[in-house]
């Protein structure tokens, strides 16, 4: 079965570079890396691989492929970047962002204290132990550990929060799913006045965020 599932993987990585435009081959490494079978629930194993969401509780899903690749491309990661995840769910996109920063370099607010505790349990059984999870309102962050040189949301915001746009350095990029009934992917930079310059990427469908 685990030959199966690295078949798939591997096909999935191709798939997304062809359709998806991923730049970086960073990215694609991290997604043949990480294996997303571990990280949705056991009856739905057999679909880790299909492009698609799935639902892991507490109203919370692990988000399509695709969109994690094209988050994780565009906030142009690089090796020892420190990057705050707003949501951790199930930890996979988390996964994905450490292969490519390193595990210790990534920091994760999650609002269930069920996720979160599978999550810190998933990550150490995977090898990303060094990943560090906290129980919390995303809006907060955890300023404990910025400057952060990214943050991202897995969830929906009605705009980026304040206080995670504060913990981020000038210069560095921010990336979230924006809007209510209607979302949007912006990306945006940091300006060194605390401003943002923003970038619309495109229509999205996320869980809204929980506090």
């Amino acid at each position: 079965m685990s030959t199966d599932f690295e078949a798939a993987r591997e096909s999935l990585a191709d798939a997304l570079a062809r359709r998806q435009h991923i730049q970086r081959e960073s990215t694609l490494d991290a997604m043949r890396a990480v294996p997303r079978h571990e990280f949705v629930p056991p009856k739905r194993r057999h679909e880790a691989y299909a492009d698609r969401p799935l639902p892991i509780g507490d109203g919370a899903t692990i988000s399509a492929p695709h969109m994690v690749a094209i988050m994780v491309d565009e906030l142009a990661l690089e090796p020892g970047d420190r990057v705050l995840e707003i949501g951790t769910g199930c930890g996979y996109h988390a996964a994905v962002t450490a292969e490519i920063v390193g595990a210790s370099n990534v920091f994760s607010v999650e609002y269930s204290g069920r996720l979160a505790r599978e999550a810190r349990e998933r990550l150490n059984r995977l090898g990303y132990g060094d990943v560090s999870i906290r129980v919390g309102d995303g809006r907060e962050g955890w300023p404990e550990h910025a400057p952060y040189d990214a943050a991202y949301l897995t969830c929906a915001a009605n705009e980026f929060p304040p206080d995670v746009v504060e913990q981020v350095r000038p210069g560095g990029r921010l990336l979230a799913p924006i809007g209510t009934t209607s979302q949007r992917l912006v990306a945006a930079t940091r300006r060194a006045d605390g401003s943002l310059e923003t970038a619309d990427r495109g229509g999205v469908r996320f869980v809204r965020m929980q506090g």
